[in-house]
C-alpha cells in the first residue's frame, strides 16, 4: 500500500483536501522537508518559503509553519504571515526556552494582539525529538485544529 501511495504522490495523483487547505513551511530545514512531504500525502497544497514569504500564495485556508526560530529573518517572516489572510500561524520552538519571536515582532512594531496569534509551541505533545517526529506532531496538530478537535496541544 505504501508503494502505491508514494507513487501516487510522486505522480501528482493524491487527491486535494476537500477544504482546500494549504501548508506553507517557512525556512528550509529537515523538519520543513518532512512536514511538506506528510502534508502533501494528506492532500494539502504545500509550499516552501525561503527566506521569506514573498512569492508564496497565502489565503484563508493556509497554515503557516515557521520551521526555524533562530533565523535572523524570523520577525519579518512572522510579521508578513500575520499580515496575510493565513488561517493559522505558528513557529517551532521548545516551551522550555524563551520565545525569540516575541522580541523580534515587538522590535518591528507588531501589535501585542497580533503577537498573541502566533502559536508556540506547535504540534501535539508526543515528545518529538527528530525532524520527522516534529513534523508529524505539527501536522497532527494542524489536522486536529482543522477538524475542531483539541488534539492534545497541552504542554503542562
Amino acid at each position: 500500500m505504501f508503494d502505491s501511495q508514494a507513487c501516487a504522490l510522486a505522480h501528482g495523483a493524491v487527491e486535494a483536501a476537500p477544504d482546500g487547505r494549504a501548508v506553507v513551511a517557512v525556512f528550509d530545514s529537515p523538519v520543513a522537508t518532512h512536514l511538506l512531504h506528510l502534508a502533501a500525502t494528506l492532500g494539502y497544497r504545500v509550499a516552501l518559503a525561503e527566506p521569506g514569504l514573498s512569492g508564496v500564495s497565502i489565503d484563508a485556508n493556509t497554515d503557516v509553519v515557521v520551521c526555524d526560530h533562530d533565523r535572523p529573518e524570523l520577525g519579518a517572516a512572522l510579521r508578513d504571515a500575520l499580515a496575510s489572510p493565513a488561517r493559522w500561524v505558528g513557529v517551532m520552538g521548545s516551551p522550555r526556552h524563551t520565545a525569540p519571536h516575541v522580541a523580534a515582532l515587538r522590535e518591528l512594531g507588531v501589535a501585542e494582539a497580533d503577537i498573541a496569534r502566533v502559536h508556540r509551541p506547535i504540534g501535539l505533545n508526543i515528545g518529538s525529538r527528530t525532524p520527522a517526529e516534529i513534523a508529524l506532531a505539527t501536522l497532527a496538530g494542524l489536522v486536529a485544529d482543522r477538524n475542531d478537535r483539541p488534539g492534545g496541544f497541552s504542554f503542562s
